[in-house]
């Protein structure tokens, strides 16, 4: 299995931005660096192919807007040959080996806005993360422009600080080999663990990265797309409530 930080050259970075309540959609395209790797109709169809006898679908809005679950999310990476696995917050995220790791996907808390106005409604949002270029990348799809993350030093600190809120969990998303190896991680003393999978719960370090916080932070966007570009595809529109 060749690691991925084997890759050479600097390649065109993809990034869907947000629009209605399609996160999961921007996510899991932005993950595998790939317009239509997923569409809206193959995530409505895993949705009824998941509850294929009920009116109204558990796994996504009822509107029609997306808000897709995080089953949805795990059929579809299962689709491509990936598996997935919820990363513990009990325990601290020094344990990741993230050169075996894919890539990463947040659920993070978020509110909405219609134009200005907070409306009285709470969900989840859902952020890709992965090694592009030479760092790790945040690929949120409400930034207006992937944000360098760093290296893995960098992303072990900003994945601790987001952790670090109660409400925030982590996805990691491994090839089959990974994951029935349970090569990902590491013991507590630093070699690699060989058993069980992980599955949910708090934990972890502060973080300096430029990348923590909300889209309204203090941003360092990539600094090294001077050297490539960003294919950026906006579906937003102004009639419609971002989230």
């Amino acid at each position: 299995m060749m690691s991925k930080k084997s890759d050479a050259g600097d390649k065109q970075l993809y990034h869907e931005r947000q629009v209605k309540e399609l996160c999961a959609l921007h996510a899991l395209n932005n993950l595998m660096q790939k317009k239509d790797a997923f569409t809206k109709k193959d995530l409505d169809d895993i949705c009824l192919r998941l509850s294929p006898d009920t009116f109204i679908n558990p796994h996504r809005s009822m509107l029609g807007l997306g808000n897709y679950d995080v089953n949805v999310i795990m059929a579809a990476l299962q689709e491509k040959g990936y598996e997935t696995i919820w990363f513990d917050k009990r325990k601290k995220v020094n344990v990741l080996i993230p050169d075996k790791i894919m890539g990463f996907i947040l659920n993070t808390p978020t509110d909405y806005k219609l134009g200005f106005v907070k409306l009285p409604i709470h969900r989840k949002h859902w952020i890709a993360i992965r090694w592009l270029n030479g760092k790790y990348m945040n690929l949120d799809s409400k930034l207006d422009a992937p944000c360098a993350i760093g290296d893995e030093a960098s992303l072990l600190e900003y994945l601790g600080s987001e952790l670090s809120n109660g409400d925030k969990e982590l996805l990691l998303v491994v090839e089959k080999e990974v994951y029935d190896n349970s090569l990902w991680r590491r013991d507590s003393e630093g070699g690699e663990k060989k058993d069980a999978h992980t599955s949910n719960s708090s934990g972890s370090s502060p973080s300096n990265s430029s990348c923590a916080g909300s889209p309204g932070s203090n941003i360092l966007k990539d600094k090294s797309l001077a050297n490539g570009t960003v294919a950026i595809t906006d579906f937003r529109a102004q009639d419609h409530v971002s989230s």
